[in-house]
């Protein structure tokens, strides 16, 4: 079975189901610093599981793109990626666990869907703790379903739990399908034998039915007015199962890109055996998938918008290249990749993904001149390794987070001029590098604390700041401003645009000065739903392409002859800009070539 074969009896499955199909949703999330990239499914939904209506209904469905980097160094291995098509079905308060459990049976069991037997599956439920119940109601659901108990594994918070994203929010219990991948019959007793690797999760059904609140020194999981439900696929393991191999990198979401890889190389993916030499070849394959797993990912994060930088989500695309081209110039027998490919895998790329309108040339620019920066960069550091007497690991570190060399390149190029770096000096690294990775935990934890999820009275005041703000530098700086990006949280707003001179520090007054008397009018912002081209005629901002579903949500900031603002926009927003306060603009900046940034706040 084709990825494609599967995307479709997916999708088609659950319109049938009176499912409306809503379009993958952009990696880089637009108002929402909850984190760098869109990491799920539900992501760009989260507003919806707290009450608030979606353009296209109750019930969604979608294969929507996401990058996850926090296991980004088990990249290399049969199963893990970065970049994955996540397969998703929703009720936003409408259906709940029987309609979700018995209909990922039936597409899991059908011949119309994935046509796998019953014998082959295995479930897992809630067991139940201190803060909620046992979850009896999937699992007689599933026994009804013609499941044994034996098959069914009661398990804890840390297996069967989601949520919340941050310390409090809407969570509750799963239910996990698991395929026996491993050979001869599966083993009858799946609570006893639930941790062998051949059991494999295909679909996993989140039943958000609980809101964990914080009082005082405790936490308690209140019951909530609506029950959603969230559930996902992921493709590239369901796609890996139904085509009988544990390697995700066999399949074709993978293999054009590995057969590339191959033919520049002169090596192939499988070409000597684990005994014949295990630690050589077994690592040609591991770099083959590194090499093509972030090449793919950073060709997606490019494409929504996300450029190699030092920060954010750049920062993450910038490391994925590099180490895909650290790992193409290190293959044994000479046959690392010298010259630039990057650009060669990005076209084979295209070619698996035709369903997406990837944004090609501006993929291939970004690339090509990433590349070559990194390798001048690789060359530099390089000499300045042969011209040190001594090599600290202060020194190695520098090199690791300026230049982007790993330490084994380091070591390798010491070796080659006569130095030694100590297993000392190794350790001394590794601490630098561990210090430095936790602190980028802790700022990434730190980001689910804001954004679309978050609906405090200060950042919905400053989501709502945001539209007159680029109505007031629409009007100061001329029609060409458009929004390139915004991050807000509690304390600021932080807003990209278009523009490619310095804003003046009289242009600045002028703005808020606009912003200012836009607030004062007390203009009420209201919303509306409608279909994409109406929107589009009625004169709202947007970038009106494949992202948006069919109906989107504009809102309107004044009436009548005073309309300020009409954008397409997920919200929150206040309903009068008179709950806004005063309007500052604390900071003017580059942000990137032709973008600018502008800091703000609310007083």
């Amino acid at each position: 079975m084709t990825s494609s074969e599967i995307r479709n009896k997916f999708i088609e499955y659950f319109k049938g189901k009176g499912h409306k199909v809503i379009p993958s949703a952009s990696l880089v999330p637009e108002n929402d610093p909850t984190v760098l990239f869109t990491t799920a499914g539900m992501h760009p939904l989260v507003p919806y599981f707290s009450g608030e209506n979606h353009p296209e209904g109750k019930r969604l469905t979608n294969a929507q793109k996401c990058i996850r980097t926090d296991d980004i160094d088990e990249v290399g291995d049969k199963i893990h990626h970065t970049f994955f098509e996540m397969l998703g079905n929703w009720s936003l308060g409408d259906y709940f666990k029987k309609e979700a459990i018995e209909w990922s049976f039936e597409f899991l069991t059908s011949k119309d869907g994935l046509a796998l037997s019953l014998d082959r599956l295995a479930i897992s439920v809630f067991e139940g703790d201190q803060d909620a119940p046992f979850d009896a109601e999937s699992y007689e659901l599933w026994q009804g379903l013609g499941f044994k108990q034996d098959r069914i594994a009661k398990l804890p918070k840390k297996n069967n739990w989601w949520g919340p994203a941050g310390e409090t929010g809407p969570c509750g219990p799963d239910t996990e399908m698991f395929v026996w991948t491993g050979a001869g019959d599966a083993p009858d007793n799946f609570q006893e034998s639930c941790e062998d690797p051949a059991w494999v999760e295909i679909w996993n059904d989140v039943f958000m039915q609980y809101n964990k609140i914080k009082d005082n020194d405790k936490y308690i999981y209140e019951k909530l007015s609506q029950h959603n439900v969230d559930t996902g696929m992921g493709m590239e393991r369901a796609l890996a199962i139904l085509n009988g191999t544990d390697d995700n990198y066999r399949t074709d979401l993978f293999w054009p890109i590995i057969l590339k890889i191959e033919e520049l190389t002169g090596l192939e993916y499988g070409d000597k055996t684990d005994e014949e030499c295990p630690e050589c070849w077994t690592q040609v394959r591991r770099s083959m998938r590194i090499i093509a797993d972030h090449i793919k990912a950073a060709t997606f994060a490019i494409g929504d918008g996300a450029m190699p930088s030092n920060k954010g989500a750049g920062y993450i695309v910038r490391r994925l290249i590099r180490r895909a081209i650290v790992k193409a110039m290190q293959f044994p027998e000479n046959k690392g990749i010298q010259d630039n490919f990057t650009t060669k895998l990005a076209k084979e790329v295209f070619g698996i993904y035709p369903n997406y309108n990837l944004n090609k040339e501006i993929i291939l620019a970004e690339l090509e001149k990433e590349e070559s920066k990194f390798r001048r960069n690789l060359k530099d550091g390089l000499k300045l390794i042969s011209a040190q007497k001594e090599l600290t690991a202060e020194i190695l570190f520098n090199l690791f987070q300026s230049n982007g060399i790993p330490m084994e390149i380091s070591i390798e190029e010491a070796k080659n001029t006569g130095k030694k770096i100590s297993d000392e000096t190794i350790q001394q690294f590794n601490d630098l590098l561990l210090k430095h990775q936790e602190l980028s935990r802790t700022a990434s934890a730190g980001k689910f604390k804001g954004g679309l999820a978050d609906n405090k009275e200060e950042t919905t005041r400053l989501h709502t700041v945001a539209h007159l703000l680029l109505a007031g530098l629409r009007k100061v700086l001329g029609d060409h401003v458009t929004q390139k990006g915004a991050n807000i949280t509690e304390e600021r707003l932080r807003f990209d645009f278009a523009h490619s001179e310095k804003v003046t520090p009289e242009q600045i007054a002028e703005v808020e000065k606009f912003v200012n008397e836009q607030i004062a009018k007390k203009l009420p912002v209201t919303m509306e739903e409608m279909n994409i081209s109406d929107a589009k005629a009625s004169g709202a901002s947007g970038i009106f392409d494949d992202k948006y579903g069919n109906k989107v949500k504009v809102y309107t900031i004044g009436d009548g002859d005073d309309i300020v603002s009409r954008e397409i926009c997920g919200g929150p927003h206040v309903a009068n800009t008179s709950e806004l306060g005063v309007f500052k603009i604390t900071k003017e900046e580059s942000s990137s070539s032709g973008v600018r940034r502008i800091k703000a706040i609310l007083k």
